[in-house]
């Protein structure tokens, strides 16, 4: 209740507060009776108005409950700025009022006003009495009593105005609880319904044909799936857990919604559960949108990845189908009669020089498909990249500089050496390119690095090595910056590039178990950052069996088991190991293999094997040949092989297709001089 009113409405509200206070009329007949006094009222006291709330008036005053008196003519002004209490037996003889103008404007003689202060002090009104005649009141019986009544007056005004309060909070409340669309209801130990929303009463009616009424036990309301869940939920909430959860609650002929539901312990002033609330949300729509979405997402990403596979067919057969004239024409040329010899060679090596380039090509598209048997080995990287600063100067040109910030102490990786040096000399002639073969490359190698979240992949601890490769070019664009690693993606001149080089540093970055960023700003460079596991080495890597096995007499002939599911392959693998003075038997898959094995084990040094073949493939037979013949060696070959991708190579040896008859000739004659030797797990 406001100490300062202006409005109509306001005095109105305090005068039923008054009227409320069923003591009132017998306190304003208390005054009269034991003073004499003929007019006793009690009034609300502003700034700006005297209003009268209660009225008792015997000599005909005319004034009524709601009337008023301009406050600046009545003594109760001076009052509310005093805070005291004024009492005149005698106003014509009384030496402060008898010059005043309020007793002669209103004809009395004999005044008592008392201040009705609130509990908190502040001022409300008066108790107040007057009379026309002198009478006997400046006694402190008579002020204690107008004290007493006043007090009491003030407690039930501010009591009625605390329940005011309070009810206009709690009609509050139960506005803002019924205005929810959402179902709340609240339940008690015995799990009844103790209160609940209109939107509660209202969706339980829709999602189960009949409506709740208080004291109803909730679960016993559902059919018996679903009132075992609910009554686990309600005893969790009942335990004293505040949780959420999503369960489908409704009967099948309803449509059965999901909801997501959070249930909170009600407790009392003291801090006891004396029960929980139930606040539900039907998130069915939300959830069908969210699957409509994901959906969406999927066909989008189909789409995606057919205009991929589309961009990479085109790239593959543009670029194949050049090395392949070269192959054709030269192979038709060859047929030619009388062929010079010296054409006949340059043929030749046309075509073999053609090969070269399929079989890197082929190596860059497994590269960036993460498909590539890799070879990891533990090397120092800076070590490597010592060792290809002088083919780096060699590559960049004369106009490039290249600078290396390398680091003092060792750092070592996990990885394919090989892919390594590849990747590093990709990045090193993409910057050249960059820089239109001028400008600085600066090569820098940082250890114990983070890898930091790309492309919104989360990050890792580590340790990583860290290797940036930055250029001064032109920079990219930032519309292209996203599409750096694609295959067949290539800002160059024709002729210049098969856009294929960036994409074999994403792939083994990704399957050594690392990743590649790219940060760019145009007129300013470009930096590439590769991140590769650390691995922490105490001691150099010690020489592999090659470097310390003894050496086999190469006379001696060696007895090949040929394991290929291609007839073409397997006639020209066994012809290619005839000329050069090996022993070769050709088994056409795995099965045959295992059964010659089974029947002569000691009649092969070596067995050569392809990796894909129908049934058992080239590594699970080698696998099964390891555990029977521990010491019989194995060399497997693939073109692609998503096997060794992912499972890896179990130590066996791997020949990459398409392999030269000298590539063949030396890993076999390697692998069979440490016949015998422990082979790696």
């Amino acid at each position: 209740m406001s100490l300062s009113r202006n409005g109509t409405e306001d005095f109105q509200s305090d005068l039923a507060a008054v009227e409320g206070i069923a003591a009132v009329p017998t306190i304003l007949e208390v005054i009269c009776r034991t003073t004499g006094m003929g007019f006793a009222a009690v009034a609300q006291v502003t700034e700006e108005r005297w209003v009268a709330c209660a009225v008792r008036d015997d000599i005909a005053f005319g004034l009524k409950p709601g009337g008023e008196l301009k406050v600046e003519t009545t003594i109760c002004h001076e009052i509310r700025q005093s805070g005291r209490e004024v009492v005149i037996d005698h106003a014509s003889a009384h030496e402060s009022f008898c010059n005043h103008p309020t007793p002669a404007m209103y004809g009395f003689q004999s005044y008592v006003s008392m201040p009705i202060l609130l509990p908190n002090g502040g001022f409300w009104g008066t108790l107040c009495a007057i009379d026309p005649r002198p009478a006997r009141v400046d006694t402190p019986e008579t002020i204690g009593m107008f004290r007493m009544f006043a007090e009491l007056i003030g407690f039930h005004l501010d009591a009625n105005r605390r329940v005011a309060t309070s009810t206009a909070k709690l009609r509050l409340y139960e506005n803002i609880v019924q205005s929810d669309i959402a179902p709340i209801c609240v339940f008690d130990h015995e799990f009844r319904l103790i209160a609940f929303n209109k939107a509660h009463n209202d969706e339980f009616f829709r999602v189960n044909g009949f409506p709740t009424k208080i004291g109803d036990v909730f679960p016993d309301l559902f059919i018996p799936e679903q009132a075992a869940v609910m009554r686990s939920n309600m005893a969790r909430a009942l335990a004293g857990e505040a949780f959420k959860v999503e369960a489908v609650f409704g009967r099948p002929e309803f449509g059965q919604p999901c909801w997501e539901i959070t249930y909170t312990p009600l407790r009392d002033e003291a801090g006891r559960i004396i029960g929980a609330f139930h606040h539900a949300h039907d998130i069915s729509a939300r959830l069908t949108a969210e699957a409509d979405l994901r959906n969406a997402q999927e066909v989008l990403r189909q789409s995606q990845k057919l205009e991929a596979v589309g961009q990479l067919t085109g790239g593959v057969a543009h670029d194949f189908n050049n090395l392949l004239t070269v192959i054709k024409s030269s192979s038709d040329l060859l047929k030619r009669p009388n062929l010079p010899e010296e054409r006949r060679n340059r043929y030749v090596e046309a075509i073999s020089e053609t090969v070269d380039r399929a079989t890197k090509l082929t190596a860059q598209l497994l590269a960036f498909a993460r498909r590539q048997a890799l070879k990891p080995e533990v090397f120092e990287i800076g070590e490597v990249i010592r060792g290809l600063s002088d083919m780096l100067d060699t590559v960049m040109g004369a106009r490039v500089r290249v600078v290396t910030e390398l680091l003092d102490a060792p750092c070592y990786t996990l990885a394919d050496r090989s892919q390594f040096e590849t990747a590093l000399v990709n990045m090193a002639v993409n910057a050249r390119d960059a820089m239109d073969g001028e400008g600085t490359l600066t090569i820098r190698l940082a250890c114990g690095a983070a890898l930091p979240p790309i492309r919104r992949h989360a990050g890792a601890a580590g340790p990583f090595v860290h290797l940036t490769i930055t250029d001064t070019g032109a920079g990219i664009p930032p519309d292209m910056l996203a599409k750096v690693f694609e295959p067949f993606f290539t800002t160059k001149e024709v002729g210049r590039g098969t856009g294929l080089g960036l994409s074999q540093v994403f792939g083994f970055a990704k399957q050594s178990g690392g990743d590649i960023d790219v940060t760019s700003h145009l007129g300013h460079g470009t930096t590439f950052s590769l991140y590769l596991p650390e691995i922490l080495v105490t001691a150099a890597p010690a020489p592999t069996s090659d470097e310390v096995a003894a050496p086999r007499d190469e006379d001696e002939t060696l007895h090949v088991l040929v394991v290929e599911d291609n007839s073409a392959v397997g006639r020209s693998a066994a012809e290619a190991l005839a000329d050069l003075g090996f022993t070769a038997t050709w088994a056409v898959d795995a099965r045959e293999a295992l059964q010659r094995l089974s029947v002569t084990p000691d009649a092969f040094d070596v067995v050569f094997s392809d990796v894909v073949m129908p049934g058992m493939t080239g590594l699970e037979m080698a696998l099964i040949i390891r555990q029977r013949h521990p010491g019989l060696p194995i060399i497997l070959t693939s073109g692609y092989s998503h096997v060794l991708a992912d499972e890896g190579r179990h130590g066996f040896e791997l020949l990459q297709k398409p392999y030269s008859v000298d590539q063949l000739s030396r890993v076999l004659r390697a692998v069979t001089r440490r016949k015998g030797a422990p082979v790696p797990a």
